[in-house]
């Protein structure tokens, strides 16, 4: 490892077995990050001169494994960097990410633009002979390979070849700046609250609130744009004019005049997608996305997201009415804005159900829905998570698990960052500190979870809205989906698998929380100790898909815009505009906002991994609806031979095969729209 930035510590937290060995952040010194990098980069340039140079006839073990088994170092200094940088930054970190960023897609660049290496790859993919002696996970290696080179330029000639590598780096440090000031606008902002301004809010709020004025150093309570804070407080809030200031701050971030406006970043972002995409050879961004995904095209994208828009679009219409009724009944005539769609909302469900958000929170303790995830994946997949105090990650309030499969064989290392805080960008992700493989004797996994819920108060317990209890599956679903990986090669390993089969894993690993048995065994009151009562549990159940039509507009409405902008011929100069004018093409209702409008859209401006592909989440939600359905079938959720296939062809698969073949493999077939869409309550089942 260099001897700067990257300690001796630092390194055993790569090497280390468990549970003996120690995992250590406190001794890494960010000052030297770019030297670290600098230094991996150019031995891992060097280790692929070799590969490239090598005097021997091209073969699958001198080309595609020796690829396999390089940039180590590289590996190790960035997983680390860039979960230092999302989950607990400092200023030292962002000036180090907008010089390692562009330095790094150069470095990509000149791989992927290596003639001398893509012909050796190229000559092992056209050698029968070599191909037909080739395991399956070898061939499919092979096809990756070969596909990135030619999706990464490889086939270009002269200046092109350089354009594409300028444009990457120019979209790498892009992207960088889109969310930095995303998490600029988001840490800045603050409201401050007295007394007399918390009418209608529940105490958990309060209480967390509470805490942010002490943060902050201010009297009274401070409000931030945390999700888990605006969300409740836009449902509870009775002062509709700190509604209003709440909701345009949080849907106006990465659009506000100065350091920190989005707004020129995203159309030159578009603007190089656009050019990057032709000089490839497709006639959009998003047909050069969609290429490689299950989807395969645009035109596929848009007819699943318009064949659910019609029905979410004509529910959320009927909702907004009864939203009206309501709110003119209350006294209050003004017309439905999307500061009150929450509020009304919540009023709506507890006249309906007597079901109250407020009433179930107590019910989903943090600690206690982390071990209701661990259980499921104990009685699933034979898994054991041991605690391990005395490790030390980028923050204290970070846990750690060893993790064992049902032989008592080490799976690898789970961590957990559950809490909200300035130094984190926004939103809930799983990532790695390292992946699963079985060269050289094979390496366990370091998988980690990150989310922001509202910190308690100390001593008291950390409440979850049923919302925060399902981002906490499904991250641990993407978790899962890293720990269990039991593939011989990297690239192939984990959730390293097509854009629109990875949310897989982690949306139907949310079902498992909605489980009767597995409430009535870890949603306990905080205070008391009982169990959710069965009377609370059959109108969560009543309830499911209350709102529906408002939770689909606002996710369908952000898919099809991040297609529109991708897909369209003439890229936009002011996306806004654009944006605004597909809006009133679709008919979008006027009291409901996109999910991500664009300014701080950073699943698909913050780099590259979902744009033209927010989409996926629905795709793969078709999948998800299916899947569980097979445990249905069986009438247990945690059928054992349901479980042993779902294990074998969806969470320790990686990118073995293709992903249509994975699914069938496990379920028989391929799935139709039918069960999400009774899912989502938009035809009877």
């Amino acid at each position: 490892m260099p001897d700067r930035g990257i300690t001796a510590s630092q390194d055993a937290a790569f090497t280390f077995n468990l549970p003996s060995g120690r995992l250590d952040f406190g001794t890494i010194d960010p000052s030297g990050f770019p030297d670290a990098f600098r230094a991996a980069m150019a031995e891992h340039l060097a280790e692929i001169a070799a590969i490239a140079e090598n005097p021997a006839a091209p073969s699958f073990i001198n080309t595609l494994a020796a690829m396999e088994g390089s940039g180590r170092r590289l590996d190790a200094v960035a997983r680390t960097f860039f979960a230092l940088a999302g989950a607990h930054t400092n200023a030292e970190l962002q000036a180090a990410e907008r010089e390692i960023s562009p330095a790094l897609s150069r470095h990509a660049s000149a791989i992927a633009l290596n003639a001398g290496l893509f012909a050796r790859v190229d000559a092992v993919a056209e050698n029968s002979v070599e191909m037909s002696r080739l395991a399956p996970e070898d061939a499919r290696l092979l096809k990756r390979v070969h596909s990135g080179f030619v999706r990464g330029g490889a086939n270009l000639q002269g200046a092109d070849r350089e354009r594409l590598a300028e444009i990457d780096a120019e979209l790498a440090s892009l992207g960088t700046r889109f969310s930095q000031n995303i998490l600029a606008d988001e840490r800045d902002w603050l409201l401050p609250l007295a007394k007399h301004d918390l009418s209608g809010l529940p105490d958990f709020l309060v209480s967390s609130m509470d805490g942010v004025a002490a943060e902050r150093r201010i009297d009274g309570y401070g409000l931030t744009l945390s999700r888990s804070l605006v969300v409740p407080f836009l449902t509870y809030c009775d002062r509709r004019d700190l509604r209003e200031t709440a909701f345009r701050a949080w849907t106006s971030r990465g659009e506000n005049d100065g350091p920190s406006d989005n707004r020129q970043i995203m159309a030159d972002i578009l603007r190089l997608r656009r050019e990057k995409a032709k000089l490839l050879g497709y006639p959009s961004y998003a047909a050069y996305k969609l290429d490689d995904q299950m989807a395969k095209t645009p035109g596929a994208v848009r007819t699943l997201l318009e064949e659910v828009w019609g029905h979410a679009k004509a529910r959320a219409a009927d909702d907004a009415e009864a939203l009206r009724a309501l709110a003119a009944a209350a006294g209050d005539n003004n017309a439905l804005e999307p500061w009150d769609w929450r509020y009304y909302a919540e009023k709506r469900r507890r006249a309906a159900f007597d079901l109250d958000e407020a009433e179930l929170k107590p019910y989903f303790q943090l600690n206690r829905m982390i071990d209701a995830a661990f259980d499921v994946a104990g009685r699933l997949f034979g898994l054991t998570f041991e605690p391990l105090p005395d490790a030390k990650a980028w923050h204290p309030d970070v846990k750690a698990w060893a993790v064992r499969d049902r032989t008592g064989r080490e799976r690898g290392l789970f961590l957990g960052d559950y809490f909200a805080r300035a130094s984190k960008r926004s939103g809930a992700w799983m990532s790695a500190l390292r992946g699963q493989h079985k060269l050289d004797g094979g390496q366990t996994p370091i998988i980690y979870n990150v989310c922001n819920f509202a910190k308690p108060n100390q001593g008291e317990a950390a409440l979850l809205s049923l919302d925060d209890a399902r981002t906490l599956f499904h991250e641990f679903g993407h978790a899962l989906h890293g720990l269990l990986s039991d593939v011989t090669w990297p690239s192939l390993a984990g959730t390293a698998v097509a854009r629109d089969f990875v949310e897989l894993p982690s949306q139907l690993y949310e079902h498992w929380l909605t489980v009767p048995e597995v409430l009535e065994k870890h949603a306990r009151h905080a205070e008391t100790g009982e169990t959710l009562p069965k009377a609370l549990l059959d109108k969560l159940t009543a309830a499911r898909t209350f709102d529906a039509g408002f939770d689909t507009v606002e996710y369908t409405a952000s898919a099809l815009i991040d297609l529109g902008l991708h897909e369209a011929e003439t890229v936009p100069d002011k996306p806004l505009e654009a944006e605004r004018a597909m809006l009133e093409a679709l008919g979008m209702p006027r009291a409901i906002v996109m999910r991500h409008r664009s300014p701080h859209f950073a699943h698909i401006f913050s780099g590259d991994g979902y744009s033209a592909g927010y989409y996926s989440y629905m795709w793969s939600e078709v999948l998800d609806a299916d899947a569980f359905e097979a445990f249905g079938e069986t009438g247990d959720p945690f059928d054992r031979a349901t479980a042993d296939k779902l294990l074998t062809h969806i969470y320790s698969a990686g990118n073995s095969r293709d992903a249509a073949e994975l699914y069938t493999a496990f379920r028989g077939r391929m799935p139709t729209t039918e069960a999400l869409l009774k899912k989502r309550g938009f035809v009877a089942e």
